[in-house]
């Protein structure tokens, strides 16, 4: 029986690993076709030729896409970087205030950030466009919330409270209790317990919001074309309108697209091994 039950295990052991290969070469299919076509002249760059390695290998469709995208490149980094560390600081005091700091009706708050989740794009785009236009108005600005990378932060940020709020909350009623009574014994306020004993913790929590707030707003189209000009376009408006008028050309947008991708990736290697703990972080309680 005990030999039986070996060869079962090693049996369902390799079916596993053969499923296993089998997803990761299903997910490596597309990355295959955007790296081989990428590095095709225009004139091989065609659905028909997708699986085909280049017959001749060159990189002007990089030069290319590196040179449309760069502007948008950079309008990316100035919305990704402040719009996710304001999230993340918003988010954890929020949480911090509802989890450790309990008043009268915290609870129902709560519930009503959460329900900030459910709001789709679309039904609050008219507002948010006369919302920063007057902002721009009462300030004597001319497009720079409206039309410029300031707008857009800002509406990221406010949509991003709901679940910025959610993952530090169910984070930090983790924390024991006894670490901010001990913090308030000694004269701590909820500031300092803040600073001194609940911020240092939070390193799982933080790069599930960085993760989370990076790739939404490195991402994000939508509100993209709609608040901002030629000029502050992020990447993904100016990844869609790398397009020919006669003939598309497959090898600059593939080109384009890896680019596009790369820095969300390295946020994910860099802070991945944090994701999953501070994501499950309070599952189980609060």
């Amino acid at each position: 029986m005990t030999a039986v039950a070996g060869r079962r295990a090693a049996v369902f052991g390799w079916a596993r690993f053969g499923l296993l290969v089998l997803f990761v070469v299903v997910f490596l299919i597309p990355i295959y076709v955007l790296l081989v076509t990428s590095f095709k002249p225009l004139t091989e760059a065609d659905p028909s030729q997708a699986w085909n390695l280049p017959q001749t290998w060159t990189t002007e469709a990089w030069r290319v896409a590196w040179e449309k995208l760069a502007p948008g490149l950079w309008n990316s980094v100035l919305l990704a970087v402040p719009g996710s560390l304001l999230s993340c600081a918003l988010g954890s005091m929020n949480g911090y205030v509802l989890s450790k700091w309990r008043f009268p009706g915290a609870d129902v708050l709560f519930t009503l950030f959460l329900f900030g989740m459910f709001i789709p794009y679309q039904g609050v785009m008219i507002p948010l466009v006369q919302l920063l236009v007057s902002i721009d108005q009462f300030a004597g600005l001319q497009g720079v919330f409206y039309g410029g990378i300031p707008g857009l932060v800002l509406a990221h940020v406010v949509y991003g409270i709901p679940i910025c709020t959610l993952i530090f909350r169910n984070y930090y009623v983790t924390i024991p209790d006894e670490l901010i009574e001990a913090s308030r014994v000694d004269g701590a306020g909820m500031l300092r317990a803040y600073w001194s004993v609940v911020l240092p913790v939070s390193g799982p929590a933080i790069a599930v919001v960085i993760i989370w707030q990076f790739t939404s707003l490195w991402n994000d189209f939508l509100f993209a074309v709609f608040l901002t000009g030629p000029t502050s376009w992020p990447t993904t408006v100016m990844l869609n309108n790398i397009a020919g008028a006669q003939a598309t050309p497959y090898s600059q947008q593939m080109a384009a697209a890896i680019l596009a991708s790369i820095p969300t990736m390295l946020i994910y290697v860099l802070l991945g091994r944090f994701f999953m703990r501070g994501l499950m972080a309070g599952a189980l309680k609060g």
